[in-house]
């Protein structure tokens, strides 16, 4: 009896995770305005009662779908523990540039459209928080500058305009964007009073 019902899980998640995937497809060709849980469960071949049965609406999809793909870029860019904080911090930036670069329909649809579910929008401040919480104790001083907190978190928001404008006009390549910003962070760092980082 317990191997049936394990297949059976099985199922279930593989289902979901196929339904995340066409998610991922779909909001990174329409608005998320522009669909309806009719028209994805069309997309997908199935029925618009077993989409609600995965997610009970459009807004729960669209959540899910940015957190998933959240997570992976999260393991693509997952720092090297053992290297020193610069390093960690050139390495990510590095991965997460190149990750967009292949993703960049992707990350600017599902960025834009990232603002229609306020969900999504505390999924992305979550997960730029816990980078700024990391970025400013990988900079060292346990006391540090009150401002430094706001000038890392800036440049976090810096980051996604910079990028947007990068894949929508390619003025310069990944490793000058690569340069831009850190550039950016070492002045919002030392406008913070901490200096060269």
């Amino acid at each position: 009896m317990a191997t049936p019902r394990a297949y059976e899980r099985l199922q279930v998640d593989e289902r979901r995770r196929r339904l995340l995937e066409l998610g991922t497809d779909l909001f990174t060709q329409h608005s998320y305005d522009e669909l309806s849980m009719a028209r994805i469960a069309r997309a997908g071949g199935i029925s618009k009662a077993l989409l609600y049965h995965y997610f009970p609406s459009k807004q729960a999809f669209f959540v899910a779908t940015v957190q998933a793909a959240i997570t992976d870029v999260q393991a693509a860019i997952d720092p090297d523990p053992s290297l020193p904080p610069a390093a960690q911090l050139d390495a990510t930036l590095d991965a997460y540039l190149r990750w967009i670069e292949a993703n960049a329909v992707a990350y600017g649809k599902l960025l834009r459209s990232a603002q229609a579910a306020a969900e999504v929008r505390a999924v992305v401040d979550r997960v730029r928080s816990e980078t700024t919480d990391r970025i400013v104790a990988g900079l060292g001083p346990a006391e540090s500058p009150p401002g430094l907190r706001t000038a890392v978190a800036g440049w976090l928001w810096c980051i996604d305009g910079a990028c947007l404008d990068w894949i929508e006009h390619g003025a310069i390549d990944r490793d000058q964007l690569k340069r831009l910003l850190l550039g950016a962070l070492g002045g919002a760092i030392a406008g913070a009073g901490v200096g060269t980082p």
